[in-house]
């Protein structure tokens, strides 16, 4: 991936720091992309103090045109995106009937919508070149429903069906997109999910009460166990690989 340029969104912490780590240590210079401008640009200062070739360019992914012209910045500075990773996410837990519109339109907004506005300004640009890969960060409950979650599981769905679609629409471009579908992961996401003590117990273990099963490996992932199966599918080596869901929860889903 050396001399290679990348692109990341959410990438100010959790699995898209990991992912825009892992570019940079094989040689690409990423883009790393956040609305926490300040999160970001503390990430990205300890990974240039590395030696990693990161840039932090901070922006909304709701933005259609701030989108627009991050990719356009990206390019005249970096140089030609050949890998997108799409690992922006916002969750918002509870209950349907105690959900928020807000809520709901808000993890649609960053979820569905950003990986749309995302992956359709870069795709443009890939498609005249004839190269490209694409990884969308989606989740396990995309296909496995979660009590609780029913607004995350829902865009992450879209996220998900979104990007197949979009592979099959530029395959002939020789752009691959495929998906990556977490389980727990140890991020602020979901260390937001645990109201006690025994909210790890109850990921490892499982909890009857919300039909839901434990991680049979019995542990929770980390983030560089994501941006590996990630890197993958970005990588030559999955260079006959394109539509595809890999997930990556230690069995959590049994396999759906």
């Amino acid at each position: 991936m050396a001399g290679k340029v990348g692109l990341v969104t959410g990438a100010a912490g959790g699995i898209g720091r990991a992912v825009v780590r892992a570019l940079a240590e094989q040689g690409a210079a990423v883009a790393a992309v956040d609305r926490d401008g300040d999160g970001l640009r503390k990430s990205v200062a300890e990974l240039t103090r590395s030696g990693l070739p990161v840039t932090a360019y901070p922006a909304d992914v709701t933005d259609a045109a701030e989108v627009e012209e991050t990719v356009a910045a990206v390019e005249e500075r970096l140089g030609p995106v050949e890998y997108l990773v799409n690992a922006a996410g916002l969750l918002h837990v509870g209950e349907v009937r105690e959900l928020s519109g807000r809520d709901w339109a808000d993890m649609f907004a960053v979820n569905a919508s950003g990986v749309f506005h995302v992956s359709r300004a870069v795709v443009d640009r890939m498609a005249p070149r004839g190269r490209g890969a694409l990884v969308t960060v989606a989740s396990n409950a995309a296909a496995t429903p979660r009590a609780k979650m029913a607004g995350y599981a829902a865009s992450k769905a879209a996220a998900t069906m979104f990007t197949k679609s979009l592979g099959l629409e530029v395959a002939q471009y020789g752009i691959r997109c495929n998906v990556v579908a977490p389980g727990s992961t140890e991020t602020r996401m979901l260390w937001s999910m645990w109201q006690n003590d025994g909210g790890r117990a109850h990921t490892l273990n499982g909890n009857a009460a919300d039909f839901r099963v434990g991680i049979p490996l019995g542990k929770i992932a980390q983030p560089e166990d994501v941006a590996a199966a990630v890197l993958f599918l970005l990588s030559e080596q999955a260079g006959h690989i394109t539509l595809h869901d890999l997930t990556v929860d230690g069995g959590a889903a049994l396999g759906a």
